[in-house]
Formats: structure tokens, C-alpha cells, sequence
């Protein structure tokens, strides 16, 4: 009887006891069953097909990113191309400041050849006369010396005296056509005469003497871009302290820029003139 009073009681087991055992197993952590256990229990992970569908959204994205900027390079390429293909199809530009052409290049095919002259012997001509400048500008640096069109300013050898100006205009087509007559003083001899011109067709040179004598001969005349100067050559060099007169012919545009002849526009009551 003593042993049997000796050994330790255990508690009855109740339904309470087995539930905690029961939740314990199933992972709510020994908290009753009701809201609180559902609340606390665990949430179910993020399984292996929900990463590959984000995987290939992402994927998608950077794909359709991609496609996107191939197409912009492509059509800003495409675009560089048809600009070329549209310059190279209008020929070569020979434009100012704005855009205008040279005197030139304004001109019709044809412009300023005579009547009758076929076009070969035109390009023969003006071959010839490249010719005749290459030599003359060889011939100078042999004398180690400039050109007169090649200088920064205009040579002293001739003192104009007096000009007289006149000029016609075309408001129809903003061109206008002109004529100067300098009188020219001769300081020193010789056989260029060098004016500053820029984006003009020259129609016609005469140098004359004084009214007493007769006219120089002109044996050719360019235009040296690079310095804007108009050079006349004559066959024989003018004579000091002698007194000639020039003669030009011209046409021209009339520029929308501030050079030369230009036109201007304002706005009076809502009309432009």
C-alpha cells in the first residue's frame, strides 16, 4: 500500500489537452482553434510556377523594350538616307549664308553665252582661261609674291575717281539687273583690274580711255571666291597717271539677308509689304 501511494498521480486527460496536442502537431502554435488560430497559422509560400510566370513577364518587358529601340534606329537611319538620296538627286549646292546660290548657279543653262556658241567650245573657253589663271599664279610665286586677287585688300595701283550707278529692280522675281561706269586713275602700270564682287553674273566688261582715245581690250575676266573679288585682264598694261573708264554689267537677286542688294518685309494691318 505504501509503494502504491508513492507513485505520482497524472492528471486526467481532458478534450481540451488533446486539441493543444492536435494543434501543436499541425502548426498553429498551440493556440485554440477559432479566428486567432487561423490568423497565426502559417501562409502557404510562393510556389515554383508563380517565379516562372514572373520570370517571363519580365522577360516579356525587356524584349518588347528592346524591339522598341531597334525600331526608333531604324527609322531615324531610314530618314538620314532619304535626306541624302534627296540632296545627291538635286545636285550639289552652291549656296551662301542662306541658302542662295551664286551668281552663277542662278543662271539658266546658257545664261550669258552668246547666240550660236555651241556648248563645247563654252567648256573650251573657260578651260583655257583656267589654264592662262594656273600660269599666271605660278609665274607669281615664282616672284614670291602674291597675286593681285589673292591680297586681303585691294591693290593701289588704280584710284577710282567717281562712280555712277545704275540699277534696275524686278519685285516680281526679287532680282535686279545693274550697270557701274568708275573712273579709274592709274598710280602704277598694269594689266589687272581688281573690284570687289560677291553672287553677281557678269553680262559684259569695257575699259575705255579717256573720251579721246579709244577702248583696251579685255582678254579675260573670273571671279577668285576666295578673297569675293571680280579681276578683269587686259592685253596690255594701263598707262600711269592716264585716266580709263570701266564698264560693268550685271545681274543679280535681290538677297533676303543682310548682303548687298537686300529686301526687307514688315506687317501693316495684318498685310505683309
Amino acid at each position: 500500500m505504501a509503494l502504491e501511494e508513492k507513485r505520482e498521480k497524472r492528471p486526467p486527460v481532458t478534450p481540451m489537452m488533446i486539441e493543444e496536442e492536435a494543434a501543436l502537431r499541425n502548426g498553429s502554435r498551440g493556440l485554440p482553434p477559432g479566428p486567432w488560430a487561423e490568423a497565426a497559422g502559417p501562409r502557404p509560400r510562393t510556389t515554383e510556377r508563380h517565379i516562372a510566370v514572373h520570370k517571363r513577364l519580365v522577360l516579356g518587358f525587356a524584349v518588347s523594350i528592346l524591339a522598341l529601340l531597334a525600331v526608333t534606329m531604324i527609322a531615324v537611319l531610314l530618314s538620314v538616307r532619304f535626306e541624302e538620296c534627296g540632296a545627291a538627286a538635286d545636285g550639289p549646292p552652291r549656296a551662301g549664308g542662306n541658302g542662295s546660290l551664286s551668281g552663277a548657279a542662278r543662271q539658266p543653262p546658257g545664261a550669258g553665252q552668246p547666240p550660236g556658241r555651241p556648248e563645247e567650245e563654252v567648256r573650251g573657253g573657260e578651260a583655257a582661261e583656267e589654264e592662262e589663271e594656273e600660269e599666271e599664279e605660278e609665274e607669281w610665286q615664282r616672284r614670291r609674291e602674291l597675286p593681285p586677287w589673292a591680297r586681303p585688300r585691294l591693290p593701289r595701283h588704280l584710284r577710282p575717281l567717281h562712280y555712277n550707278l545704275m540699277l534696275t529692280a524686278f519685285m516680281e522675281n526679287f532680282t535686279f539687273s545693274g550697270e557701274v561706269n568708275v573712273q579709274l586713275e592709274v598710280r602704277n602700270a598694269s594689266r589687272y583690274i581688281v573690284l570687289h564682287a560677291h553672287r553677281m553674273h557678269i553680262e559684259a566688261v569695257r575699259v575705255a580711255e579717256d573720251k579721246l582715245a579709244g577702248g583696251v581690250r579685255v582678254a579675260r575676266t573670273f571671279f577668285y571666291p576666295q578673297t569675293q573679288v571680280f579681276v578683269v585682264v587686259l592685253n596690255r598694261s594701263l598707262e600711269v597717271q592716264r585716266s580709263y573708264n570701266l564698264k560693268i554689267i550685271y545681274n543679280a537677286l535681290i538677297e533676303n539677308e543682310l548682303l548687298g542688294f537686300f529686301r526687307s518685309s514688315y506687317v501693316l494691318h495684318g498685310e505683309r509689304r
